[in-house]
């Protein structure tokens, strides 16, 4: 029998307890055989407070692992009775998912680990003051916003025109 993807439903918040879990039942050996892989799929994501950056890890499904497993009543009874577990998606009838949707969100964690996203604290039209650079102490509005790299495009009047500053998402306040 051909190991296929399965989604288990956990507590909110136990998904790090039973993907650990889960990966010492595969490493003990037991059923190791069996379970091929655990999955919690995340994604680092880069946000700004405060003028600083901070990176966060978020998660793709939360409440929700992948398990690569055969399907069989040890492994069903193995996965079913780990701490914070609440089910398998599918009922009492686990239902593996479908070979596009494994493809897509295996595809997705790739693509998720060679890239960060960017939480963007601005929206356009959003007043702010540049802090820094040439046009430090200058307000502008939010014109253009570049997620992937950490960058506004910025309006700020330079001798009575209205001209574009492309300036870093830490240089620059929200004006109350």
């Amino acid at each position: 029998m051909a190991a296929k993807w399965y989604v288990v439903h956990t507590y909110s918040g136990q998904e790090s307890k039973v993907f650990n879990h889960l990966q010492e039942v595969i490493q003990s050996g037991d059923l190791g055989e069996q379970i091929k892989q655990v999955l919690m799929p995340t994604q680092d994501v880069v946000q700004v407070k405060n003028g600083k950056k901070l990176k966060t890890t978020r998660k793709f499904f939360p409440s929700y692992v992948l398990v690569e497993m055969e399907l069989s009543k040890d492994t069903v009874y193995a996965v079913r009775n780990s701490p914070g577990v609440t089910g398998f998606v599918g009922g009492n009838k686990p239902q593996p998912l479908r070979g596009e949707e494994v493809r897509r969100i295996l595809g997705q964690t790739e693509k998720s680990s060679r890239q960060q996203i960017s939480e963007v604290p601005f929206e356009i039209g959003d007043a702010v003051k540049i802090k820094e650079g040439p046009f430090k102490d200058f307000d502008g509005v939010v014109d253009e916003i570049y997620p992937e790299k950490g960058k506004i495009k910025v309006m700020v009047s330079v001798f009575g025109r209205q001209t574009p500053v492309e300036v870093d998402f830490m240089h620059v306040t929200p004006i109350s």
